[in-house]
């Protein structure tokens, strides 16, 4: 069993703005995970919100190479402890290694990866495309270059929140969701949930700091006149019960959880709490996207845009075409690293970790 880590500067179409922050190009750490001949493909990406970069999660993925051949014997949802416990707590190195354990196991069973699962491809839901924050004309003008969406996800956290989605709204009839990445007070939350309600939005991710007392968070959840979708405050396993009752609906973050294993459980606990489920991305290539989309049975929600926010990429796999999901048809997750144009985009050769 050999581990390939390849460091990536992937380019986007248009600088992404949120409210923490913008960036150009993203760094992404593509995991490949070989073994008989087969390869499966992870990814995670560099974030200094959470403080992950490519130096601290090569070193934990580094712990875990003496007991990589237990994937051979072992399925990687009975691994999933295990590995936890060796890379102390890393959710986003473990993230990447048990998305390529999921796709070579796929591989090595000759089927899709929701497949092996026991999930039924029926009703998965469309994917939003994200509008960064921008002046309101660019906004603007970025609605108008993907025009046959149904679900556009629009990113706020400015003084002019409102007037972004008056404005958008008159160029469209789609849904509109909106997130506003712990940017406002829940004055400034319950306020701006009336006025987005007149404007036809589906919901609000996030408003609050995840520092927001709970009573805040009740209270928003109470005197809202939109649902309130957690993201930053449901990162782990442990954070779903917690949603309940301060929140309508979770979005699972595959690298914030620590994988597709317990992504799963995630949704479905929340499921039983009778919270709407999402799955979201980060700005990342096909194999990141195809391996989300493998959960999309279990979902109300997708926000799987991240490959479409790309310039250009050195993977294929699942596509996301005017919000429809498609996978690629093969084995596994799916995705395929285009081999002769990675150097392109590698900030170093390929690390090869035994």
């Amino acid at each position: 069993m050999k581990l390939t880590l390849y460091r990536l500067s992937l380019p986007l179409l248009h600088e992404f703005t949120i409210a923490r922050g913008s960036i150009t190009t993203q760094p992404s750490l593509v995991v490949e995970l070989e073994h008989d001949g087969l390869s499966g493909y992870g990814e995670v990406t560099e974030n200094s919100f959470y403080g992950h970069t490519f130096d601290s999660i090569t070193a934990s993925l580094q712990k875990v190479v003496p007991h990589l051949a237990d994937y051979a014997t072992h399925s990687p949802n009975d691994l999933w402890p295990k590995m936890h416990s060796l890379i102390d707590g890393d959710m986003f190195a473990l993230s990447a290694l048990d998305i390529a354990a999921h796709d070579l196991r796929g591989r090595q069973k000759g089927v899709p990866t929701w497949q092996d699962w026991g999930f039924e491809w029926t009703n998965v839901p469309d994917s939003s495309y994200t509008i960064g924050i921008d002046t309101i004309d660019n906004m603007v003008a970025k609605l108008n270059e993907l025009p046959g969406w149904g679900i556009y996800k629009i990113k706020l956290g400015t003084p002019q929140d409102i007037e972004i989605v008056t404005e958008l709204r008159k160029h469209t009839d789609a849904i509109f969701r909106v997130d506003a990445n712990c940017g406002w007070t829940v004055e400034e939350a319950i306020v701006n949930s009336k006025a987005l309600a007149e404007l036809n939005v589906e919901f609000i991710e996030q408003p609050l700091p995840i520092s927001a007392s709970g009573v805040d968070k009740t209270r928003l959840a109470t005197e809202s006149a939109l649902p309130i979708i957690a993201d930053e405050d449901c990162q782990t396993s442990n954070d779903v019960g917690r949603c309940a009752g301060l929140f309508h609906g979770v979005n699972v973050k595959i690298c914030k959880c620590g994988g597709l294993t317990p992504a799963i459980g995630m949704l479905e606990s929340a499921r039983q709490l009778r919270l709407k489920t999402m799955v979201g991305c980060m700005v990342e290539s096909s194999i990141g996207i195809s391996g989300a989309a493998q959960l999309l049975p279990l979902l109300d929600y997708a926000d799987l845009d991240g490959a479409v926010l790309l310039k250009d990429e050195p993977a294929s796999g699942a596509t996301v075409v005017n919000g429809a999901v498609t996978l690629s048809g093969q084995a596994g997750c799916g995705a395929e690293l285009i081999r002769d144009r990675l150097d392109e985009f590698l900030i170093q050769a390929g690390e090869e970790l035994f």
